[in-house]
């Protein structure tokens, strides 16, 4: 039986990733696959564009990634967690990075495989206080904001849970205030 036929098998014939069953293929999994069936996944056309060129992600199709997760394949373990660490801006992504267990073998297997950027070159989104916000994180407003376009004040003192970093801009957040999410200046709040 061929390696296509066996990840066929495994998998249902469904994309190991979001599980639609159109235009699948075998995918070794970097960086130094054998080629084996352990160390490859079957993956739809979709998947792998995304996972090849993370300047094309889009983020609500890895939303599929809650499903995924779960799965007992090791191979299918490190995609998910590499997808999710490169999402891990996004509220619900880390979420489930937090909830994803991977043995010790199979994490280094999932960080080898990482061009993380290191801590240096990382954006750091800092409070007034210069306290680093994460994802996820609790933040309080130091002063009344106009929110253009919303037609109301987001006044001082009030909470913003969940908030989302910005990628591409350490001077900027995103949270929900009064039911609509609004992008915050870091320099107008303050971890909680």
């Amino acid at each position: 039986m061929s390696i296509e036929q066996e990840l066929n098998t495994r998998s249902e014939s469904k994309c190991e990733l979001c599980g639609t069953s159109k235009n699948l293929a075998g995918f070794e999994v970097p960086p130094s696959s054998d080629g084996s069936t352990e160390q490859s996944v079957l993956i739809c056309d979709t998947c792998r564009d995304q996972v090849s060129n993370s300047e094309q992600i889009e983020i609500n199709h890895w939303r599929c990634l809650n499903d995924s997760m779960w799965s007992q394949v090791p191979a299918v373990q490190v995609m998910v967690w590499r997808m999710l660490n490169q999402l891990r801006s996004e509220g619900w992504a880390q979420d489930l990075l937090d909830m994803l267990y991977l043995d010790d073998q199979t994490m280094a297997w999932a960080q080898a495989g990482t061009t993380d950027q290191s801590d240096e070159d990382r954006v750091k989104h800092l409070d007034s206080n210069g306290a680093v916000l994460e994802a996820g994180d609790t933040v309080t407003l130091i002063k009344d904001l106009n929110v253009k376009g919303g037609g109301f004040t987001a006044k001082r003192g009030t909470a913003v849970r969940g908030i989302s970093l910005v990628p591409d801009n350490a001077g900027q957040i995103e949270g929900r205030v009064s039911g609509q999410q609004i992008v915050i200046l870091t320099k107008f709040v303050k971890k909680s």
